[in-house]
Formats: structure tokens, C-alpha cells, sequence
């Protein structure tokens, strides 16, 4: 099963080199497809006076880092075209966020580097909209056909993370998550899942909700599953209020392995 957890943001090093090493149980566990993930810029924060990071080549710097420390593979987001080439060089998988999935420009420039691309559902759209970003990456990689198959291959993910319901409230609808599956693998985002947008100046969400959406998503099924964690979620810089403890985070692991087990998923 894949997992792709770690940071919202890059902090300081120390912190972020603190959470990396209290992941390594996770990503020892033969049963797990880890990735450490965590952005080198928010983009988009609600207030212009948040943090966002410490911008592409210091963050990739730090990946790099990482990735010779740990031996992890390592995921971060990308908001700009020109970002994908020098990120690709570093980066296992790009992440497209969710508000960006129809950015055409953006999802040619990810599709031309090595990385895998998981591609965030939008907030706004239907299951079956997400075809289209879908074959835009796989028909840059010479590929026509969309299918489960022909993504999972050529490296195409995609990542549902709830459908904005009225104001300043997210939903998951679970049956997206058997839907996106026609077009390619699917990543459950469980923890923006819970996000209560733009509360003020800042993003705010109800980090209790987490394991109940994940242990849903488990049931029903899913590729992998990808949850943002901090050693002190209340002192994060960027979506805390989301963010699992690390301790948390290790028992919904567990929690859902139990529960793929019962079911006899793979």
C-alpha cells in the first residue's frame, strides 16, 4: 500500500530532519510504499503573510537531503510550469494541487520529467472530469488510452481530497473514490479531507475526523493513502489543524491495515 506522509511544509531543517527520522518504522514496514512528502512552497496560503516555505532550490536541497540521510523516495507540490524540470531531478512523484488540475501547461511540464505525477481531484469537480488531466499526462508520455492500467504504467495518480459542499465545508463522497479508479490509481488525501476552508486567515479543519475518513476509505478500497503529520501539529506552520500526530498517524496505519485485512484486499 502506497503512503505518502510527512509535513505540509518545509519548516526548519532540524524540525523537518526530527519528523523524517520518527517515520522510519513506516517506512521499514515491508507491507507499506513509502514516500515523504512536503512542499517547498505553499502557493497558496489563505493570507499573504503566511508561510510558505523555503522556495524550489533550498527545498530541493533538503529533499536531496533527505533522500541520501533516509533512503526515502519524496513527493512535494508544484504551482508553476517552470518548476517541473528542476523538481522532476529530485522528486520520486509531483504533485498537482487540486485548484491547478486543469492546468493544462502545468500537467504537460510534470508529464515530461521521470517523476510520477499524482494529480489532486478539484474540489469543484465530478469523478469523471478527471479523465481529462488524466490524458493530458498519459498522451504527453505517448500513451492514448485511459485506463487503470495504462496509468498505473506510465505512472499516473490520482487523489481525492473531497468536494466543497456549500461554504467553508469539504465533503468526501466515497463513491469517487471506486469512480476515479476507471482513469488510474487512486491516493485518498485523509487529511485535507477535513479541511474547513479559508476560516479567517487561515485554513482551518478538524484533525479528529482523520482516521474515521480513512478507515471509510479503506473499506471501500483504495491505492494508497496520503496524510500530512507533525510532531506537534498546534506549532506547525502551515495546516495544522488537519495534521496527525505522528503516534496518531501510526495507529491509523495500523488501523487500516486491519481492515484490509479482514476484507481480503490486496
Amino acid at each position: 500500500m502506497k503512503i505518502l506522509t510527512g509535513p505540509c511544509v518545509l519548516e526548519d531543517r532540524d524540525t523537518v530532519m526530527r519528523i523524517a527520522e520518527k517515520l522510519k518504522p513506516l517506512s521499514e514496514d515491508k507491507r507499506v510504499e513509502f514516500y515523504f512528502k512536503a512542499s517547498f512552497d505553499k502557493a497558496n496560503r489563505t493570507s499573504i503573510s503566511s508561510f510558505r516555505g523555503p522556495g524550489l532550490d533550498e527545498g530541493l536541497k533538503l529533499f536531496q537531503e533527505i533522500k541520501e540521510q533516509f533512503g526515502y523516495k519524496v513527493v512535494t507540490d508544484i504551482h508553476e510550469s517552470y518548476q517541473a524540470a528542476p523538481a522532476g531531478e529530485v522528486m520520486d512523484i509531483l504533485q498537482i494541487p487540486a485548484f491547478l488540475c486543469r492546468q493544462t501547461d502545468l500537467l504537460v511540464a510534470a508529464a515530461k520529467t521521470p517523476a510520477i505525477i499524482n494529480i489532486k481531484k478539484g474540489q469543484f469537480l465530478a469523478a469523471d472530469a478527471m479523465k481529462h488531466p488524466v490524458e493530458k499526462i498519459l498522451n504527453t508520455r505517448g500513451i492514448t488510452e485511459v485506463s487503470y492500467e495504462t496509468s498505473e504504467k506510465a505512472g499516473v495518480w490520482l487523489c481525492e481530497r473531497g468536494n466543497t459542499f456549500g461554504y467553508g465545508a469539504l465533503v468526501v463522497d466515497m463513491r469517487n473514490l471506486l469512480l476515479l479508479r476507471k482513469y488510474a490509481p487512486v491516493i485518498f488525501d485523509a487529511t485535507h479531507s477535513v479541511q474547513i476552508p479559508s476560516t479567517g486567515g487561515t485554513t482551518g479543519g478538524n484533525s479528529s475526523f482523520v482516521p474515521y475518513m480513512a478507515k471509510a476509505a479503506a473499506a471501500v478500497g483504495v491505492d494508497g493513502f496520503f496524510f500530512e503529520t507533525h510532531e506537534n501539529p498546534s506549532a506547525a506552520l502551515s495546516d495544522g489543524p488537519n495534521m496527525l500526530k505522528i503516534e496518531d498517524l501510526y495507529k491509523t496505519v495500523s488501523d487500516i491495515f486491519a481492515i484490509k485485512e479482514a476484507l481480503g484486499y490486496n
